[in-house]
């Protein structure tokens, strides 16, 4: 029997995000009208992972035109598949628009966000069905196993990675090659390979989406990385609040399996590799490897010192190789490409590309991939979209909770991992959120210490302590108790932290404070001497609101929309707020008609 020959793809994107905004729903409603006109044989539906562009979900995409409908509802199938798939018009309406000239662009490599991204690490996803192993093989997946496993030492493809100047996309940053060279290294009767999927950081998605959406380049870049250190059992550590992932990493293992790409004697070589599946239970300080590896063994997800590091002692005693995600989805690219071409993506010093989740104040929120040493204002402005409402740029955060806040005299920064540490934040696993001014920096330091307070494991003191101390003085500050001192002691709790923490979660744990600390000094100062938030964001330093009685025209608007009933008055009469009762929230503000409401 011959395959059927589809004259269309219909690529849906079911990534998480989509999926949570109804893209099963626009699959079904599409099933229906295909059947409904004939039309099951002649196009084909296609599940895919996330496309990046989270913003604009769902997204459905039309090969082989390659038109790109975004933001779609279940009542806009009937539509397209009229217009479109019999009719062979593009639907204008469902089309991006670009939001300075409302032009409508039907292909998504016209888009700014796609067009200037380079994708390595995400080149399937979006693009592929991952359930399918036949779609991920049918665009050069397995090769680079093939290859590494058929025709290259061990030694060879450590060099490999080594020559290509990857370094691990964690958070760290550490040369992969390296690391590897010292679990190869290691001589043992047995060793382990783990794939860090862990992914705690508030907003970032890079782990997941991959997951979701290629699950077999993580299978091929850990198969490879077995290989060259010569482990012959590996763990994908993922946390269990991510069921999409799980459920096609395990079928894309079984898969494997079933091909002979996992097991015993993969590619006629007489190597062995055996891959399971461990799901965490969301505990941030898992993400560190050997609170990771504690947690695989059935312990409590704890750190332990260093040395002995994990390629000499690691999981049940046995040296042990771990990288994240992101590092493994780069290995087929390094061995089919080759090292050169590689490093020459990027800067001399973090070559290749970075993956990551911009989110925040922001037109284009989602996942992007960019060379290292793009510039922040790159990303934020031009892939991004810059921000809406015509707010201003404040500050842009990297790093994830343990990285610090950078303002706008640093946006032509680039992005790289020693240009972050010598601003005061870190690349991490790729977070970045942006603010604008409404943000209150002092509060943006609360909260993200916040978490990583809430977050600490509680084994060593200066981290259970030390940052419940500065989050109790961050609260008195936001509250309108800051007093003299506050600052010095914030910055002097934060060093000794970063000095004296057991682990790299908490060392870096400071950051956010430390850095806002040393870029808006301004606002700490003005919450503490002035008892003022300069953003209007801390509600208990924010004046009320007052109505200039000779503007007001009594037109009640303000009124209604006060969740606090502050305001009073009557029709035709000008309106009063009650500065006891108000709670200078702002909704009154926008609905005035004449502008005679302000912050007083």
């Amino acid at each position: 029997m011959k395959d059927t020959i589809y004259r269309s793809h219909v690529l849906i994107c079911t990534g998480t995000g989509c999926v949570s905004s109804g893209a099963k729903t626009i699959k079904e409603s599409l099933e229906e009208e295909l059947a409904a006109n004939d039309l099951s044989n002649e196009i084909k539906i296609v599940e895919t992972g996330c496309h990046g562009f989270c913003e604009k979900g769902p997204i459905m995409i039309v090969y082989p035109e390659g038109v790109f409908y975004c933001e779609l509802e279940s009542d806009d199938v009937a539509e397209i598949v009229e217009e479109h798939l019999l009719k062979g018009r593009t639907v204008e309406r469902l089309l991006f628009k670009e939001p300075m000239t409302e032009k409508n662009i039907p292909s998504y490599q016209d888009i700014d966000f796609y067009k200037k991204q380079q994708r390595i690490a995400l080149a399937n996803c979006g693009q592929i069905d991952p359930e399918d192993i036949n779609e991920y093989i049918a665009l050069g997946g397995y090769e680079a196993a093939g290859k590494a496993l058929s025709e290259m030492e061990p030694q060879e493809v450590v060099d490999t990675v080594k020559d290509s100047g990857l370094r691990g996309r964690g958070g760290g940053g550490f040369p992969t090659g390296l690391k590897w060279q010292f679990a190869k290294n290691s001589e043992s009767d047995k060793k382990y390979l783990i794939c860090n999927a862990d992914e705690g950081d508030p907003g970032a998605f890079m782990d997941r989406s991959i997951l979701e959406g290629d699950p077999h380049r993580i299978i091929e870049g850990m198969l490879v990385g077995a290989y060259a250190i010569g482990a012959d059992e590996g763990y994908v550590y993922v946390r269990a609040e991510y069921p999409l992932a799980i459920k096609r990493l395990q079928k894309a293992i079984e898969d494997a399996e079933e091909y002979g790409l996992l097991g015993e004697d993969i590619f006629s070589s007489g190597f062995n590799f055996k891959l399971h599946i461990k799901k965490g239970a969301g505990a941030f300080v898992c993400g560190e490897e050997t609170a990771l590896m504690n947690s695989i063994e059935g312990k409590r997800g704890m750190p332990t010192p260093r040395p002995p590091y994990p390629a000499v002692r690691g999981l049940w005693g046995k040296p042990t190789n771990i990288n994240n995600v992101e590092t493994y989805a780069n290995i087929p690219y390094i061995i089919t490409e080759g090292a050169e071409n590689f490093s020459a993506i990027g800067t001399e010093g973090s070559s290749g590309t970075k993956v990551f989740a911009l989110t925040g104040k922001i037109n284009n929120t989602g996942l992007v991939e960019v060379p290292m040493g793009t510039t922040l204002n790159e990303v934020i402005f031009e892939i991004g979209g810059g921000l809406g409402e015509g707010k201003k740029f404040k500050a842009v955060q990297t790093g994830g909770p343990s990285g610090g806040c950078l303002p706008e005299d640093y946006l032509d920064l680039p992005i790289d991992y020693d240009s972050l540490l010598d601003a005061g934040t870190m690349m991490g696993s790729g977070g970045m959120v942006v603010m604008d001014e409404d943000s209150c920096m002092v509060d943006v330091a609360k909260f993200f210490l916040n978490f990583t307070q809430s977050e600490s494991c509680g084994k060593c003191t200066p981290c259970r302590e030390g940052t419940k101390r500065m989050l109790e003085i961050l609260t008195r500050i936001t509250e309108g108790e800051g007093k003299d001192g506050d600052i010095e002691l914030l910055l002097e709790l934060g060093e000794h932290i970063k000095s004296t923490s057991l682990c790299g979660l908490g060392q870096s744990a400071p950051n956010p404070v430390i850095s806002t600390i040393r870029y808006f000094r301004d606002e700490y100062e003005a919450h503490i001497h002035d008892h003022n938030c300069p953003a209007g964001a801390c509600t208990d330093l924010a004046s009320a609101y007052v109505i200039d009685e000779e503007a007001c025209i009594g037109c009640s608007k303000c009124a209604k929309v006060c969740p606090v009933d502050a305001i009073s008055g009557e029709i035709k009469n000008p309106f009063t707020i009650d500065p006891d009762v108000c709670i200078a929230c702002g909704a009154c503000e926008p609905e005035c008609p004449v502008d005679a409401i302000s912050q007083g």
